[in-house]
């Protein structure tokens, strides 16, 4: 093969890129740990100096969030990493993966712990740090190669994409415009190519009713946590009334003692869509429940939240790009099936910026945002070898069709 010497440099970079994974999983990147995403990002930013390409950091400020009592607070993120190579080229691709991950440095899972089947346990393995480490291994090999020199390349590292990237989304689409393929690092946790993707959103729905004592004024009172136990159901039946779509209630906050009719509620929630004409039917019942409640007597409710993402839907450009991807594994021995998939990342957003893009080229992996999320270390080499054989392929000229 015409690039086995660059694949073959990669193969002897398994031990540090495993090295450097648990480094950087030791480190707690939880979205709103702005201090952690920080160190992190310094991190990242000393090691891909030797890239020799443009580094920023770019200060995003805070993510306003509402918060147990029903109010509006602001809550801090880390800088995103934006690093950018012979910008002039004709050719032009992104790369990208998110620093932040699920789990708070108050909680348990804080560090990386070897499993006795050679699998590395820990916060961020695979989703997304895993990635991290093979996407700047690939553009290693990409600058030994003669052929760097036709491309230019950008990364983009957002600390956000686990709330939805609300900060970083200008970041994403002002990149998109600016290249010609994306490449991102999710993590390939069953070994499939994902071609199609939901979209995504969050809301959060606070509920104020009226406090009364439970035993001498209970008529009196109304119960905001009864309205938002309704208000469940309700959003649960969409299940089953809007073909397609998720709604999933994941808390309800509120309530006091016992003894008294609670007059505040929040119910937070994440829905997912898989067409476009999904979020305006989707808005529109989720306005009504909203409605109804402000309906009756003694209660009012308040909507937070947007969509984040619309679905990702392959066009013609998308559809080249991940066949030259699949021809890519299959010339490496890693054949791979491709499949739709249910979540949805920061590719949805590219695509819907018009950036064709595969977006789970990160590690094989499993259990993610689980106390037992772990990567097959493997997987290190074996990935960066397919992301570098694309950018290679792609200097070359190989992988074409996808132009603007």
């Amino acid at each position: 093969m015409r690039h086995q010497p660059v694949l073959d440099w990669i193969a002897t970079r398994h031990e540090p890129m495993r090295q450097r994974l648990i480094e950087w999983c030791n480190i707690n990147s939880f979205t709103h740990n702005a201090a952690g995403v920080a160190e992190l990002a310094g991190k990242i930013q000393q090691y891909a100096a030797t890239l020799n390409g443009l580094i920023t950091l770019r200060e995003l400020g805070g993510v306003d969030e509402v918060d147990r009592t029903g109010r509006t607070a602001q809550l801090p993120i880390g800088p995103a990493i934006q690093i950018i190579k012979r910008p002039q080229s004709l050719r032009r691709v992104l790369l990208c993966i998110h620093t932040d991950t699920v789990f708070p440095p108050t909680g348990s899972f804080l560090s990386v712990s070897e499993l006795p089947d050679g699998k590395l346990r820990g916060p961020g393995v695979a989703d997304a740090k895993g990635g991290l480490v093979v996407m700047l291994a690939a553009l290693e090999a990409l600058e030994r190669s003669e052929l760097a020199t036709n491309i230019g390349w950008e990364v983009l590292l957002n600390p956000d994409e686990e709330i939805g990237s609300p900060r970083s989304a200008g970041l994403l689409e002002d990149a998109a415009r600016r290249n010609q393929i994306g490449l991102l690092f999710e993590p390939c946790t069953d070994g499939a190519l994902i071609d199609r993707r939901r979209g995504s959103g969050n809301f959060t729905i606070v509920i104020h009713g009226r406090a009364a004592h439970a035993g001498r004024d209970f008529d009196r009172g109304r119960s905001a946590i009864l309205a938002a136990s309704q208000l469940t159901v309700s959003l649960h039946a969409l299940n089953r009334a809007i073909p397609g779509i998720t709604v999933n209630v994941g808390a309800i906050d509120g309530g006091g003692p016992a003894n008294v009719v609670p007059d505040l509620a929040i119910c937070r929630l994440n829905v997912r869509t898989t067409e476009p004409a999904d979020e305006q039917r989707l808005a529109a019942e989720i306005q009504r429940l909203v409605a109804e409640i402000n309906a009756q007597e003694g209660l009012s409710a308040t909507l937070h939240g947007k969509f984040t993402r619309p679905p990702k839907i392959p066009d013609d450009r998308a559809q080249r790009l991940i066949e030259a991807t699949l021809q890519c594994a299959s010339e490496l021995g890693q054949p791979l099936v491709r499949r739709p998939g249910g979540g949805s990342c920061d590719g949805n957003n590219l695509a819907a910026a018009g950036l064709p893009n595969v977006d789970n080229l990160g590690v094989r992996g499993g259990e993610i945002h689980s106390h037992n999320e772990y990567v097959f270390t493997e997987s290190l080499v074996e990935r960066a070898q397919l992301a570098a054989l694309i950018l290679l392929k792609f200097a070359a000229g190989e992988v074409g069709g996808v132009e603007r």
